[in-house]
């Protein structure tokens, strides 16, 4: 394999020093214009292509961030990368991404090793798993950029992106019980994760505005498809079994409506369904699913655009401050027409 173009190799064919070389690709005034041509073009002829990792070096910039999601596989995380990189990389940024896989112990060891690595700052949406935070707190204390989104930590006080999970969540169920359901399950994430808590709260909160009573026999911890094949059973069982189903993510909805299916319900027309995200699985699912958008390229952008911020500009004094990404439902197939008043 034949060895990558140097400046010295420049150097050498034109019989100037590298410094001159070097110089001369910056534009430096000392240098004739007669030899910046001769430069350039032999650089054109030759592909010469500068050294990434040895300027990063000299110039103690790496020029690349590190992003931490729980897993690429989820629509939701991979829109949130695409809108990390489009606004990395019209600064010049490059990103590293990798994944927790769900497990506290794997996001310890990319954290410690993001650090390692010269990454200038990192966004993290953290695991589920995750309930102690001394690995980011070790960062921010070294005044390490970070910026959360999406799954945060309260406990630090670093620049967050948030979704309007709360009243996402609230009108969506106020949705369903426009449509004359009455019996509406939640199937929900763990609580200690805040989109977790914040969207039980929205269902709570929307069933006590419209004046029913909450029934915790309706709300089970269940965000996966797997948990669905094995809850939505049990929930149709019950004596007065629901009419409608709100899922945490619309991975959840989708199981919920194969289970569904397995036990000869319609959807909707003897229960809804209603997700949240908005990913491609709400477009495939039949019918398609009813769901609520986060806006996860929008996401993305923003909490770029903070970390970019927070690197380009250290010594600004400013406050850490929370963005909060409004959402919007999508109404589809798994949900019913809104009751018309007389």
């Amino acid at each position: 394999m034949a060895q990558p173009v140097t400046i010295k190799d420049i150097a050498r064919e034109l019989g100037v020093s590298p410094s001159t070389v070097s110089r001369a690709l910056k534009d430096h005034p000392d240098i004739s214009p007669a030899t910046k041509q001769q430069v350039r073009e032999l650089v054109d002829r030759l592909k010469y292509k500068p050294n990434a990792i040895a300027l990063s070096l000299r110039s103690q910039k790496s020029n690349t961030i590190s992003v931490i999601v729980p897993q690429i596989i989820h629509h939701f995380f991979s829109s949130v990368i695409s809108g990390i990189e489009d606004v990395a990389q019209g600064h010049g940024y490059n990103v590293m991404i990798f994944q927790s896989n769900e497990q506290y112990d794997r996001e310890v060891a990319i954290t410690q090793a993001i650090e390692s690595n010269r990454a200038e700052g990192v966004l993290v949406s953290i695991s589920k798993t995750t309930k102690h935070y001394g690995h980011f707190r070790e960062l921010t204390e070294k005044d390490f950029p970070l910026v959360f989104f999406d799954r945060v930590c309260e406990e630090l006080e670093t620049d967050k992106v948030i979704v309007d999970d709360f009243n996402g969540a609230m009108h969506a169920v106020e949705y369903l019980l426009s449509t004359g359901c009455r019996r509406i399950a939640h199937l929900a994430a763990p609580q200690h994760l805040l989109i977790g808590y914040h969207r039980q709260r929205g269902y709570i909160s929307a069933l006590e505005k419209n004046g029913i009573e909450v029934d915790d026999d309706l709300i089970v911890k269940c965000d996966t498809i797997g948990e669905a094949a094995e809850v939505i059973p049990k929930l149709m069982s019950l004596s007065t079994p629901p009419d409608a189903i709100f899922a945490v993510n619309d991975m959840t909805a989708a199981g919920t409506i194969i289970a569904l299916k397995k036990l000869k319900y319609r959807v909707p027309e003897d229960v809804s369904v209603i997700g949240f995200t908005d990913g491609l699985v709400s477009t495939v699912t039949d019918p398609p699913l009813t769901t609520v958008s986060q806006h996860g390229f929008e996401i993305g952008k923003k909490a770029a655009e903070m970390l970019l911020d927070r690197i380009m500009h250290p010594d600004t004094g400013k406050k850490p401050y929370t963005e909060v990404i409004k959402t919007e439902l999508i109404v589809r197939g798994t949900t019913k027409q809104p009751v018309k008043s007389r």
